[in-house]
């Protein structure tokens, strides 16, 4: 089996928030890159990725550059079309940015055609460790929507199922710890004891700044406090990490593998975040969770929940799915959320396939 052929279009979705209501801004999109991967042996690989905003354009043109050297290869061989795809822009663009953000869709659509092919899903190539896992309710409780709403969209989010959500703080405008506090609370309140309360940062703290802060707020017991400042400040994170009681996440930010050796090795972080696109793919993706494995420290994802679903599944410290449904417009039935757990798609591959007309209707090139 060879592959024969790339596709990819540009997609711009609406930007809505549908898990609770939140407000959104007219004209606004998240403008994703869709590829398809055809063989000759008549199967096809789709992947996605996201991140390329005023580029986005630009990037599904990467993605055609790069997939036209995988033309004539066998998909199966993963790893060899990674090497030499890789080899073909790491000396030279670096390896991170756009080109990491379009490999990543070529390797997805790779596994899915690998699963196909074998007629196992992603997550049982990668080992089968579970079924299901948990997953927690995300871009709901953004820090720039009103706290009046937020206090209400937060037990929304219980009545749906969720035993575990996200907010936001490092609030917008002319803030204060006082006001930070303030939302925390009324959130913790809203929901009660019982659900496992994150709180995303987005690199929006100094050192000190999530010190104090964060010590204000350990009386709302947070599940964890993300990327709470420069994502790459490794010493300024373990600082954070070694004075609070609440776990800190991080890794959203980093492109690569290197990068997350350094911040495991420097205590940075409790909870390691990989993201798909940006850590290179699901290979890359495994390896970073090994790695974090090696430092008894649990992995979380970020985004794409219908494809992390399989990677966290799959990895024996897996601990939750991001479940912000951003890219869920783009296929046909995909995996939700039931009782705060989401479960691994049992077809082969990924187990999903792209909603034509969605794709039709927000096309915006291809």
């Amino acid at each position: 089996m060879k592959i024969s052929r790339l596709q990819s279009h540009v997609v711009r979705l609406p930007a809505d928030e549908p898990l609770a209501g939140g407000p959104s801004e007219p004209g606004v999109t998240r403008d994703f890159v869709t590829v398809q991967i055809q063989t000759d042996g008549g199967i096809e690989g789709i992947g996605a990725t996201f991140f390329g905003g005023a580029l986005s354009g630009s990037l599904k043109r990467c993605v055609d550059e790069l997939g036209a050297l995988a033309v004539g290869e066998d998909p199966l061989r993963v790893e060899a079309i990674g090497a030499k795809l890789r080899g073909a822009f790491a000396a030279m663009a670096g390896p991170g940015g756009m080109a990491t953000l379009a490999f990543s869709a070529i390797d997805m659509a790779l596994w899915d055609i690998k699963g196909k092919a074998l007629g196992q899903p992603v997550a049982a190539l990668l080992g089968g460790l579970r079924l299901r896992v948990p997953t927690y309710a995300s871009g709901a409780l953004m820090r720039t929507f009103p706290l009046e709403h937020v206090a209400r969209a937060a037990p929304r989010l219980v009545e749906r199922g969720f035993r575990q959500m996200k907010m936001q703080l490092a609030l917008p405008g002319e803030t204060s710890p006082a006001r930070e506090v303030e939302r925390a609370r009324v959130i913790r309140e809203a929901i009660g004891p019982g659900i496992d309360l994150m709180c995303d940062i987005n690199q929006r703290w100094g050192v000190h700044q999530a010190i104090d802060i964060g010590r204000r707020i350990e009386d709302v017991h947070l599940f964890w406090l993300e990327d709470v400042t420069a994502h790459d400040d490794y010493p300024g994170l373990a600082r954070v990490a070694d004075a609070l009681a609440t776990p800190v996440a991080g890794g959203e930010y980093v492109y690569g593998i290197v990068p997350f050796r350094h911040m495991l090795e420097a205590r940075s972080v409790d909870v390691v975040m990989i993201d798909l696109l940006r850590v290179g793919g699901i290979a890359n993706w495994m390896k970073v969770a090994a790695m974090a494995e090696a430092f008894n420290l649990p992995v979380v994802s970020h985004l794409l929940p219908e494809i992390h679903v399989h990677l966290v599944a799959a990895a024996p410290n897996g601990l939750t799915v991001e479940y912000m449904p951003w890219s869920a417009k783009l296929f046909v039935d995909p995996p939700v959320p039931e009782r705060g757990e989401i479960a691994v798609p049992a077809q082969p591959g990924l187990g999903l396939a792209f909603d034509q007309d969605v794709l039709r209707r927000y096309g915006a090139g291809g």
